[in-house]
Order: structure tokens, then sequence, then C-alpha cells
């Protein structure tokens, strides 16, 4: 009896894969025009409005407002403010790349973090590094806000712990620090290193160090100088006896043409010089913090000279969070994030799942691609491409969630194509169909159910992925996230957290209601 031929196990056929390839290439390249021309558009349209951001914690934000309520009298569109955009290295890249004009930052951190300068830098020198960047340093506010270590005082007085040496001879002591703070060349390494230090620490947001040290949850957390709350919990501050620490004097790091394109606002901004010392900080803080003030309300009560004015000063309840002003505004944007990107990555992600659906090899290659992508933390992506797009906002977010939309959606795609029994197929071909009928007549109607569920997961995986946007001033419910955590504010992370669960339960009824639909519209169909 002779014997069958083993069947060929399906390849990558050259003029296939050509083809294929030809194809991802065009959409590529195709996405990519449209992006840089959006990126090119939204730079022309920022050209004559200036930008200020912010780090994401309440120093920052009320620096921004001050600047930005100092300028705008001056200037002829009212200038943007894009608060909690991140840490220094996002805030930074932001600067560089254009996609802001100047923010607060601190002389200690341009020279040890930006410039990565190993020791502090006199400010002629930090001029000079700036200067080859395109960017400037001016305008010195008039405090210093430099890190310091804290501890309930009830603690180091039983302990007998005043200063930084004293903390290597306490190994029990548990630190609780900032994530960045961890991160940073000026930062925990270096005080271990120089001080002996032999704990281990755990990564805090800044925001809420303060109610882990109160709740005796950590020891030690490190602090910024001029926050309210070392006073309002009696902290003691442990005295940096071996000098570790710089000067981080406020000041406004710029790019060099803004005196040019803004000359009347410029020469406004200069006579902030020296108007904020530490104790006026340490309210505005106390301001934010403590009694809920805005920070726009914050910097207007400031410049007008009223201080620590608590006519506004009480905040609102939850329900007036929750519905709030801005409501309509996030939820506009936060859903213009989520529709965009996933209606982008369908685009792509149905094509392009067709065409590698055939080829096991090329499949597993996309496929395998679009999942290394899922790996990518989020805030590491959108950092690279403010830097590749020169851009900040909507444009980067929009790419990094489509990015994150791929992978379900043409995983679906594929494995609905792969779920269609070979007889059906071969049915349509033998009446006649070509290829491309086959599949566009019975392929992927039958692929359809599938190729919606994956759809729909990615919309869930976006709807929650959009919070991330706010760090980089696209806004969304993540805005009052991003705020919340600044300020430890429950009942503001809650008025964010609670329309983006409510958008994606709504996003899951759509999605079962439309899957109800294409069942009923199958069963007719059939009968």
């Amino acid at each position: 009896m002779p014997i069958s031929p083993r069947p060929r196990q399906p390849g990558i056929r050259p003029r296939a894969l050509a083809s294929a390839l030809a194809h991802v290439l065009t959409l590529s390249l195709l996405l990519a025009a449209l992006l840089l021309a959006a990126a090119s558009d939204a730079r022309a349209a920022d050209a004559g409005t200036l930008r200020i951001g912010s780090k994401r914690f309440t120093e920052s934000y009320i620096l921004a407002e001050v600047l930005a309520q100092t300028a705008a009298p001056q200037l002829s569109q009212t200038p943007v403010v894009r608060q909690g955009l991140g840490n220094t290295a996002i805030v930074y890249e932001a600067l560089k790349s254009g996609g802001i004009d100047l923010y607060a930052e601190y002389t200690g951190t341009i020279a040890l973090e930006i410039l990565k300068s190993p020791q502090p830098l006199s400010r002629e020198a930090v001029q000079a590094a700036l200067q080859p960047l395109g960017l400037g340093m001016a305008i010195p506010l008039g405090f210093n806000d430099g890190y310091a270590f804290a501890m309930r005082a009830d603690d180091a007085k039983r302990l007998g712990v005043r200063s930084l040496s004293d903390l290597a001879r306490h190994p029990e002591l548990k630190l609780g620090l900032s994530n960045e703070f961890i991160g940073r060349a000026d930062g925990w390494r270096g005080v271990a290193a120089r001080y002996g230090l032999p704990q281990k620490p755990t990564g805090l947001d800044h925001g809420i160090a303060y109610d882990a040290i109160a709740a005796r949850q950590v020891d030690v957390i490190d602090i910024y100088t001029t926050d309210a709350k070392i006073e309002h919990l009696g902290l003691t501050v442990l005295d940096d006896d071996l000098g570790y620490f710089p000067r981080y004097d406020a000041v406004v790091l710029y790019r060099l043409d803004v005196p040019q394109r803004f000359p009347q606002a410029w020469a406004a901004l200069q006579k902030l010089e020296g108007r904020i010392d530490e104790r006026a900080m340490i309210g505005m803080n106390a301001r934010a913090e403590l009694q809920g003030a805005g920070f726009d309300v914050i910097a207007r009560e400031f410049l007008a000279g009223r201080g620590q004015d608590s006519g506004d000063a009480a905040s609102a309840g939850f329900l007036g969070k929750l519905f709030g002003p801005d409501l309509p505004r996030l939820a506009r944007q936060h859903l213009m994030l989520v529709a965009v990107s996933v209606g982008v990555a369908t685009l792509i992600g149905v094509p392009l799942a067709v065409w590698v659906f055939p080829h096991l090899r090329l499949r597993a290659l996309v496929l395998g691609a679009t999942g290394l992508l899922q790996t990518v933390p989020s805030l590491a992506l959108l950092a690279v491409l403010i830097s590749l797009l020169g851009a900040i906002g909507t444009l980067p977010a929009l790419i990094a969630l489509t990015l994150y939309s791929l992978l379900p959606i043409m995983r679906n795609a594929v494995a609905g194509l792969a779920e269609v029994p070979a007889g059906v197929k071969q049915a349509g071909t033998a009446l006649g169909m070509t290829g491309s009928q086959n599949l566009r007549l019975v392929q992927l109607p039958l692929a359809l159910p599938t190729l919606i569920a994956g759809v729909r997961t990615a919309t869930t995986i976006a709807i929650g992925t959009a919070t991330i946007a706010a760090f980089i001033g696209a806004g969304g419910f993540g805005e009052r996230i991003v705020t919340g955590l600044a300020l430890n504010d429950r009942a503001l992370l809650l008025a964010g957290a609670l329309p983006a669960a409510v958008l994606a339960l709504a996003s899951e009824a759509l999605f079962e209601a439309l899957e109800w639909l294409l069942r009923r519209r199958q069963r007719a169909a059939v009968a």
C-alpha cells in the first residue's frame, strides 16, 4: 500500500511574506504620517501659547499657577498649565522637546539630576551647561525647598535620634521613601553611602508618606522642607550633619526662546524674583493640603497679597468633587482617548491579523511583538514618545493607548479566524468564491463574535490605562486621580476612579447588547 506523503506544514511563502510586510509597512507609514502631521499642527497651534508645566506634588502645582497667573495679563492667549506631568525626568523631557515652555525647578535638582553633575554647581556653571541644550535658569523665587528626613517626635526623643548619622545605629527603623528619591542621583544611594545607613527603604508616593508615618507603618520618611504637614504632624526633621544635601533654591527653568516670544510676560515673571519666602511657601502648601483650597485660588490669593486668606478655604465634599464643573470636560477627554485609540487599533489590528493569519511563523512573530509592547511600563513608553514626538498631551497618549490595544484585538481576530471550520471555507470555495469573497462573506462573519470580544477587552483596558494619560497633560479622569495622589485626598481620588469605573461598566453593557444583537441576527439567518 503506497504511503501518502506527509502533509507539508504551512510556512511563509516569499510572495505572501512580501505582500504581508508591504501591507504592514503601508499601514505603519500612513499612521506615522497622520501622527507626525498631528504633532506638527499641535506645535504650530501652540507656538503662540505660553505652556507651563508642573511636577506631581503640591508645591509644583501651586507654583505653576503662580507663574501662569502672573504671565496671563501680558498675553494675548490664556497660558496653558500642564499640571502633574510626572517626576523630574518626564517634565524635563517635555521642556527639552518643546512640549512646555517653562516650569518651576530647584537648583540642586538641575545640577545633580538633570545635568548629572557629581557635585553641586554654581549658578554660572549651571547656565553654561544648560545653554547648549537650548535652556536657561532664571528668576530665583526666594526660598529653598531641600530634601530632609523626618520621624515622629516621640520616637526620635526615645531613641535619641537627632541626625542622619544617628540612623546608622538603628537598623530596625523602617524607612518609607518616595520612589523618585530612591532612584535619584542625589537620593537614597548617595545618602546611604555617605552615612553608612543599613536600612532597606520601601518606595512610597510622597502624597501618602505622611499618612504612613502617622499610622506607624513606617518610622522615617523623606520630606521637602517646605511641606506643611511637618509641623501639622509634629515631626522631627533630622539634621544633615555631614552636609550631604545641596541647596534646592526654587527657580524657573525655561526654553531660551521664551523671552523673545513672550517679552511682556517674561518681564512680568521676572518681578516674582525673591517674592516667595519659605514661610509663604509653607503657608500656601498648607492651604492646599490641610484646608483643601484649589491651586488656582491659592495662587490668586498670593498674588493679591492676601497670603493665607481663608475666606473660601472650605473644600468641596465628595459629591461636590464627583460632580464638579470639570466633570463634562474630563468625561469628554477620557471618551475621546478611548474611542480614538481603540478605533485606530481596530483599523490596524484586524487587517494585520487577516494578512498574517495564513502564515504561522509570521503570525507568531507579529503577535509576539504586540505582546511585548504590553510589558513596557506606561510611564516609560510615554516618556519615550514625548522625546520622539516633541509633544506632550493627547498625541503621545493616543499612540500609547493604541499600541496597548493592539494585542487583544489581533489575538481575538486570529482566534476567530482559526475557529472557522475548514469545511465551511471549502464549501465557499466550491461555490466559486474567490479568496477575498470567502474571507468577506464566510470567514469574517463567523469570526465576528470573537473579534468583537477582543475589541471589548481592548476598550476595558483602554478605559483603565487612559487614567495614566493625565501624567502628561492629556486630561481625562486621571487628572483627578493624579491630583488626589499629590494631596493625599481620598475624596478626589474616588471622584476620579468612580467615573472611570462607571464608564467601564457602561462599555461592558454596550458590548453585551451588541453581542446579543449579533447572536439574534445569526439565529434569524439560520432560521
